[in-house]
């Protein structure tokens, strides 16, 4: 992604990418709202951040980690949400970025993951925010690891049009 198209996007994306991070992390939900905010953040600002026929064929990016999301939601692998969610930031994604995108994915999970696991365990976290679904379950809450590499991908862009 270009750095231009990166400094376009951020204004827009972090804060919903924000939104999905809070949600999950709350009410282990991913809000339909976000994932249709992103995606009108992409359809809208896409077409000044992007020529036309790149701008067509990263709908497709949406199309197929959609569908692979729903395979994995169906195995039980990642909920709904998540997969919505995933789909929704695919466009924003340059193909021949995919590698580093999904690299800073895997490093955000497990980041996450820590980090989630510590805070849960940590009384004044808990005291912070009593009422987090995401500490008394036992599954993870995956809007964390999607949101940051989100908005990871868009700064390192912007900053290095990576």
């Amino acid at each position: 992604m270009t750095s231009w198209a990166a400094l376009l996007f951020l204004p827009f994306a972090v804060p919903i990418a924000l939104w999905a991070v809070w949600s999950d992390l709350s009410r282990m939900k991913i809000p339909n709202k976000a994932v249709m905010a992103l995606t009108i953040v992409f359809a809208v600002v896409g077409l000044f951040a992007f020529e036309l026929d790149e701008y067509l064929w990263r709908w497709v990016h949406l199309v197929v980690v959609l569908v692979i999301g729903f395979v994995m939601n169906m195995l039980r692998m990642m909920g709904a949400g998540d997969a919505k969610f995933a789909a929704a930031m695919a466009p924003f994604v340059a193909l021949p970025d995919a590698f580093l995108f999904l690299t800073l994915l895997a490093v955000m999970t497990v980041a996450g993951f820590i980090l989630h696991r510590i805070a849960r365990s940590t009384d004044a976290v808990k005291a912070a925010t009593p009422n987090w679904e995401s500490w008394q379950r036992r599954d993870y809450p995956m809007g964390l690891s999607l949101g940051t590499t989100l908005i990871t991908y868009l700064l390192l862009a912007a900053v290095t049009g990576a």
